[in-house]
């Protein structure tokens, strides 16, 4: 049995980290019994428990089983990740110091996939209905001090039909326990910080007050970058005793020459407020950063940020995270944003839920800009399946908007998507009515943002398709999925609306960037653009392998037309060969038709091949062994932009190169090579300062190379992988959707020459050694420290 003991300083607001040190069960239990089972085992959370299940492949003839709900159970998984729906329990200790009674102790849960209840001593004391969001338990008064206490946690995924894509299982987010004291404290996210004309700063706190005071003592310190104090201020604030809780409107603040917040230079500032009682005793304090800055949204210009115009180029995925699953890891949630922000990718769309705080935090120093969703459809079907939805979102709506509202990189609500198409909303109007319903309780805690709902790119108005949707009618911003076409008509008939494409199909891209009025639209958002489990178009595949990027984030050749789009000043020019003309399938109601391609030059003698130019520069010459095979120029016609194909190119062994000019100056170059034979592996770690904090990770890319280091993109070999030190495997992955490997395992084959393995850091510092073994290659060696 895991056990957690500690101490609390008096007086002062602590936060103890419980991810680590967990028991888990897959399967039902009693939470009265849990002793009678027998197969616990040892997890820290993050932890996603669905990863780890097998897959379940359909049946053959489940089609034709279409009246049958139970035998088409497998088939309806496919929108889960082939993964067997169930149940989860964890298990941890707690014996709690007899010092600590009197105090304060809060259990807070960051969320629990899908749906989750808590239990303590067997007694069931919370829970949550909408995992994605998350809620905190005072177990002040039920705790047993100085004697061991069990926490226990039920997830549940529900059935397969409770969600439209793969949302994980389990403890996948923090979980803390709070301890104050329990007569003067801060509320759960306690703080409003707003700014105003980029130089006022205002705030607001929420306080409890269990005492007889009639006001409470509040001190507000600001710190820059460097951690100076550019302001402060401390003093008195009246408090009505009628509401044990208070928001407090504390001073304003003007910041001499202030450092903006931008995506460029995404600046950040901290906020620390101190509540003291009237005897001067320091009780409680919390901390928040904040940023600078102003955002401006409206039809003329679409949106600027510190009076500056910027498009969204964005991406609009799930909350998973590949091979890890929905486990939020912060330096995974890292790694995504930096591989996105390098191919010019400025905006996340939260699809079609809350991210993490972690997640939000990270694109608040890395400057990317968020629109944050909190749902998908307005039923109980698509928001955790246990409670109606009508019942859930007065209590969802704060709790979301309460703690992302001080991130500077959230510059929009989105409420939910593609409602349109679903007569069975609540009040039979397709939505309107739950839009107004909710609105008032949204500006309630923040009114410095707009609102949009997503538009399901089918569903115009009901009695005339030629007018928009009726919830496009009330909006802040008209945020359409794929339907941009419309934004030059409604735009005229209804001047006031603000256009952003909330989803772009990758079939279009390209057309359905510039073909947008680029000066006057948000931007846009691409669907997918991460391959992701679930949502699967048939088996074999696990999920959606539409994106231009794979699973374990490796570009498709398709990334670079992104990255020449959205980085016009950067010259690109990237082949891609055509391995597998596009077969046109319909998904959603949107047609996605995309050429299988790859980028190396080992091909069939004698064959002739399709071959993609993806560039922004004015013009490309293609060669092959130094021969000029073709010539083409860039156009400005949104069809064809910064794509030039070359049709059937002769393949002969050597190399292919594209060379892309500019006033007839070359300005980017790209050669691929004919390989060799994969002679030996290539060990490729992705970060120097790996932190034994017991959640850091390692990504080490595994390669197959020829005699000349270059990779191999035939070779497919199984490779094991072994670890040594204060490290252990937590995932393995080649990118392969269509692959019947785990990700929770030891091995992996190699695919278009490559896996990777994601190592955690344990939290003791030491040397790390991966070594990957396989029967074709000399074993290779990989020697890492976390510090």
């Amino acid at each position: 049995m895991f056990c957690l003991c500690m101490q609390a300083n008096n007086g002062i607001h602590q936060v103890i980290n419980l991810n680590f040190g967990w028991q888990f069960h897959h399967g039902k239990a009693d939470s009265k019994h849990l002793n009678a089972i027998s197969d616990w085992r040892a997890i820290d959370v993050p932890h996603d428990f669905l990863i780890e299940q097998p897959w379940v492949a359909p049946d053959q003839n489940e089609k034709a089983n279409n009246n049958d709900p139970a035998a088409n159970r497998k088939s309806r998984l496919s929108s889960r990740g082939f993964k067997e729906m169930g149940q989860g329990w964890y298990r941890k200790t707690y014996i709690p110091e007899v010092s600590l009674r009197g105090k304060r102790i809060v259990l807070d849960f960051e969320g629990i996939m899908y749906v989750g209840d808590v239990f303590l001593n067997g007694e069931r004391i919370g829970g949550t209905d909408y995992g994605y969001l998350g809620f905190d338990i005072d177990i002040s008064k039920k705790l047993k001090y100085g004697q061991p206490n069990e926490i226990a946690v039920c997830a549940s995924t529900m059935g397969p039909d409770d969600s439209r894509w793969y949302t994980g299982a389990g403890l996948f987010r923090d979980v803390r326990l709070l301890i104050t004291d329990n007569d003067l404290y801060f509320s759960r996210h306690p703080l409003y910080i707003t700014t105003q004309n980029n130089k006022q700063i205002n705030v607001q706190a929420e306080v409890a007050n269990f005492t007889k005071q009639d006001d409470v003592n509040l001190e507000i310190v600001i710190l820059d970058a460097k951690g100076q104090v550019v302001a402060k201020s401390r003093k008195d604030y009246k408090f009505n005793r009628r509401m044990r809780t208070n928001e407090l409107k504390l001073d304003s603040f003007q910041v001499v020459q202030p450092h903006l917040w931008s995506c460029e230079d995404p600046y950040l500032y901290t906020m620390q407020v101190s509540l003291y009682n009237k005897e001067g005793q320091l009780k409680d304090v919390v901390k928040q950063r904040f940023g600078i800055r102003t955002i401006e949204i409206g039809p003329d210009f679409g949106l600027r940020v510190n009076g500056k115009k910027v498009l969204l180029k964005g991406n609009a995925n799930h909350h998973t995270l590949g091979a890890l699953g929905a486990a939020a890891y912060p330096r995974a949630i890292e790694k995504r944003l930096q591989m996105l922000k390098s191919f010019g990718f400025n905006h996340i769309r939260t699809s079609h839920n809350p991210y993490s705080t972690s997640f939000l935090d990270k694109c608040d120093e890395m400057g990317i800009l968020v629109v944050d969703e909190i749902y998908d459809k307005w039923l109980k079907q698509y928001t955790g399946g246990r409670k109606d939805w009508e019942s859930t979102w007065p209590h969802d709506l704060p709790e979301w908007i309460k703690r992302d509202r001080n991130h500077p990189s959230v510059i929009m609500w989105s409420l939910g998507n593609e409602l349109q198409t679903y007569a069975s909303l609540p009040f039979g109007d397709w939505g309107v009515t739950p839009y107004r319903m909710m609105l008032p309780v949204l500006k309630r805690y923040d009114n410095t943002r707009k609102v949009t709902v997503a538009m399901h790119p089918r569903g115009r108005n009901w009695d005339t398709d030629s007018l928009p949707c009726d919830l496009a009618m009330i909006t802040d911003v008209q945020a359409y999925n794929y339907r941009y076409m419309y934004f030059p008509g409604d735009g005229k008939r209804f001047p006031w609306m603000t256009f952003y494409q909330s989803e772009a199909n990758n079939t279009m891209m390209g057309p359905n960037f510039f073909a947008m009025n680029l000066d006057k639209v948000m931007g846009l958002a691409y669907w997918g653009m991460i391959d992701y489990l679930g949502e699967s178009m048939g088996w074999p595949a696990k999920g959606w392998t539409q994106g231009a990027f794979d699973l374990s984030l490796q570009p498709k050749p398709k990334a670079y037309l992104l990255k020449s789009m959205f980085l016009p000043d950067t010259p690109v020019v990237q082949i891609g060969i055509v391995d597998k003309a596009a077969n046109s399938t319909e998904w959603n109601g949107i047609t996605f038709k995309n050429d299988e391609m790859t980028d190396h030059w080992n091909r069939t003698l004698g064959e002739k091949y399709n071959v993609n130019v993806y560039t922004n520069a004015e013009k490309v010459v293609l060669m092959v062994n130094g021969k000029k095979v073709g010539e083409q120029f860039n156009t400005k016609d949104p069809n064809g932009r910064n794509r030039l194909l070359f049709k059937d190119v002769n393949y002969e062994p050597g190399y292919i190169e594209a060379i892309a000019y500019i006033n007839n100056n070359v300005v980017a170059r790209q050669k691929i090579e004919t390989t060799g034979e994969a002679k030996k592996l290539k060990l490729i770690a992705d970060i120097e300062n790996w932190k034994a904090d017991g959640q850091d990770l390692q990504h080490i890319r595994i390669q197959a190379v020829d005699s000349k280091g270059r990779r191999v993109y035939a070779a497919n070999n199984d490779l094991m992988f072994k670890v040594e030190g204060d490290a252990r495997i937590i995932a393995v992955d080649n990118g392969n959707l269509y692959s019947n490997e785990l990700h929770v395992a030891n091995h992996r084959h190699l695919y278009n020459g490559s896996a990777l393995v994601i190592l955690r850091a344990g939290k003791t510092p030491s040397k790390i050694t991966l070594t990957v073994t396989s029967k074709d290659f000399k074993t290779q060696k990989i020697t890492l420290k976390t510090l």
